[in-house]
């Protein structure tokens, strides 16, 4: 028995748990800064004058009221101002009090500076990381995107992005901001009474205490928003893209609760999160008035028996705000950070999955052949193709794309646990269609998919045109192939875009031809614009047989040797098929065609059709052969048996 089954699939974002190394995240995060080296340092810069002037500017309060308010009000109740001094007292006082107006103002001009050199680091920083997201994500294997809902990949470039977003631009000023004004404050405090500092600090480890204890209460539930917030998008997008079946069949009722559980859940976790997360300001403002009262008691005490100036009590009642602010404030910010942090992890998560393993070295190239029959590569697009296959000894060989495809005794599974395709066998020459049919699950698909090389196959041989499809590089393979889908897809975009999106080189002539011989032409020249008719909403404005005939359309100017066809007509109508069917074998002519099909109708001409069961092909032949055999594929096309 041969040994099973594809390799284990990316494993899913760990539910409910707090990010597993912080450190190691912010590390990562801050490498986005290295470019930015210079700038950042010309903010910290500005961030450092901007903090200064308000320190230094709190500092002019005691010089204003010990050396001017004070003499003024004591040569008042004395009664006998001299002109002379009274002139010199208000020079300095308006000298004094313009000096402080002016490290304000330059503090203020800092702000507006750093501000803005900060947003263009957030933006440009928040720019390379989505662009590494979409990039990474173009190259993971389909494994990945089968074990993560669309709503989980969304949240990454919405909610994760955004809590970032918020980090970057304010939360991480306001932590520098807050440093300085700590050390600068703590530094003027001591210098006027080391005495009242230590009251200050005392107050300020109560404070710490307990904001500590509600944030580590808090944390765990920031992670559990973001998941929920994953599961309510995704649960709405698949909802909105089956809103046809759901009301179809009247589940709006239970649609509704399957969203009232999940938006439960959310509403849980940003409740308990903000609930101690909230509690931190309301906490941290009530404590540091108490501080604030205590400490100008205690101010008042000192002053009484000579120990302070007024104006220094006044000055250090303001530092010791501003002492006190910053920490409030870092608590405040401390549920933005654990949220913007979770945010990292997942996208640093998605950005650690592996990409899809490329070992290939065989590339498809333009070719000709000479009137000795070799084959050389050319620059210019022949229409003949050839595969390039370098060797160990350094010589190379061009082998023509002709589009032979064998199976060798596939074995494969998406889990371990559970086998799709068992000792697959299957050999389809050049010029061939060959047609799949079976019951749902049987493994047809899978086989289109394996050509592809969606997925790779641990046991067994696939070979085209003789090479081993492991050692051709992805993109060329595929470039070789063409797909019809029973799922179109259509961009936003014209006609005319989306046919084009098989060939991007190609004309607007060889659009309108690929056109004609899918004879989606004479719908597309009764559109509104024709060719240049807009596609939106994945063309819901047209019918589901016009986009299939687009989707048949795109693979005709692909002109590839080898043709998928999965389930291509089965959203056609029978007078839609009758259309097509010419064009059809016009498209299929000379190629390599895979078809699967519920409608038996239509592969009747197939040189072979295999009959697969349980991942295992239980009949195979023509239509006449399997017909004679009165085994399963005739009782499928007498209507004995019928599909599931």
């Amino acid at each position: 028995m041969a040994r099973m089954v594809g390799s284990k699939g990316p494993q899913n974002f760990a539910r409910g748990k707090k990010p597993q190394n912080m450190g190691k995240t912010i590390v990562r995060l801050f490498s986005y800064f290295s470019e930015f080296r210079w700038l950042l340092l010309l903010i910290a810069v500005f961030i450092f004058v901007s903090t200064l002037a308000q320190v230094v500017g709190t500092s002019f309060l005691q010089v204003i009221v010990d050396d001017y308010l004070e003499p003024m009000f004591a040569e008042y109740q004395a009664g006998g101002v001299s002109s002379l001094w009274d002139m010199e007292l208000m020079t300095g006082f308006v000298h004094t009090l313009l000096m402080m107006a002016g490290i304000y103002i330059s503090g203020a001009v800092s702000t507006y500076v750093y501000s803005r050199l900060l947003l263009k680091v957030s933006t440009s920083t928040l720019f390379k990381i989505r662009q590494q997201m979409f990039s990474h994500m173009e190259r993971l294997p389909i494994r990945y995107f089968d074990t993560h809902t669309h709503g989980e990949l969304m949240s990454h470039y919405t909610n994760d992005v955004d809590t970032l977003r918020e980090m970057l631009s304010n939360t991480l000023s306001q932590l520098l901001v807050g440093a300085v004004t700590i050390i600068g404050t703590f530094i003027m405090m001591v210098r006027y009474s080391w005495l009242l500092t230590l009251l200050v600090i005392a107050f300020l480890c109560v404070q710490m205490f307990i904001a500590a204890m509600l944030a580590g209460r808090s944390g765990k539930f920031f992670k559990e928003q973001q998941q929920a917030i994953g599961a309510v998008n995704g649960y709405i997008e698949e909802m909105i893209e089956g809103q046809k079946v759901v009301k179809v069949f009247c589940h709006e009722d239970e649609t509704k609760e399957g969203f009232a559980k999940r938006n439960e859940r959310l509403c849980h976790a940003a409740t308990e999160a903000n609930a101690f997360s909230n509690m931190l300001m309301p906490v941290m403002g009530n404590l540091a008035h108490i501080c604030y009262a205590v400490t100008a008691m205690a101010g008042g005490v000192m002053g009484i028996h000579g120990v302070l100036t007024l104006g220094s009590l006044i000055s250090f009642l303001e530092y010791s705000r501003n002492f006190s602010r910053p920490f409030a404030q870092v608590s405040q910010l401390f549920g933005t950070i654990l949220s913007a942090l979770a945010g990292a992890e997942r996208i640093f998560a998605m950005l650690d999955e592996a990409p899809e393993v490329d070992d290939g070295y065989v590339t498809l190239v333009n070719a000709r052949q000479l009137p000795d029959g070799s084959i050389e590569e050319t620059a210019e697009r022949t229409g003949f193709w050839a595969w390039k296959h370098p060797h160990k000894d350094g010589t190379l060989t061009y082998t023509p794309v002709k589009g032979n495809v064998e199976f060798d005794h596939v074995v494969f599974g998406y889990t371990p646990e559970k086998v799709v395709l068992n000792d697959v066998s299957l050999y389809a020459n050049d010029g061939e269609k060959i047609a799949f049919v079976g019951s749902t699950g049987a493994g047809k698909t899978t086989i289109t998919n394996l050509i592809n090389r969606f997925y790779d196959v641990p046991d067994g041989k696939i070979r085209y045109d003789g090479i081993n499809i492991n050692k051709i590089k992805k993109d060329d393979l595929r470039r070789s192939l063409a797909m019809v889908l029973q799922d179109t897809h259509l961009f936003t975009g014209t006609v005319k875009e989306n046919i084009r999106y098989g060939r991007l080189d190609a004309t607007d002539e060889e659009i309108v031809a690929a056109a004609k011989r899918a004879n989606a032409h004479y719908f597309i020249t009764h559109l509104p614009k024709g060719y240049d008719t807009m596609l939106t909403a994945d063309g819901t404005n047209l019918s589901q047989g016009q986009r299939q005939l687009l989707a048949i359309a795109r693979a005709a100017i692909a002109d590839p040797p080898v043709l998928i066809l999965d389930e291509a007509t089965s959203s056609i109508d029978t007078r839609t098929e009758a259309l097509i069917e010419k064009g059809m074998d016009q498209l299929m002519e000379g190629r390599t065609v895979f078809v699967i099909a519920h409608r038996l109708s239509t592969i009747r001409n197939a040189q072979a059709i295999m009959v697969l069961e349980k991942g295992e092909i239980i009949e195979r032949g023509n239509h006449d052969a399997l017909i004679a055999q009165k085994g399963k594929y005739y009782q499928l096309y007498t209507g004995m048996f019928e599909l599931s």
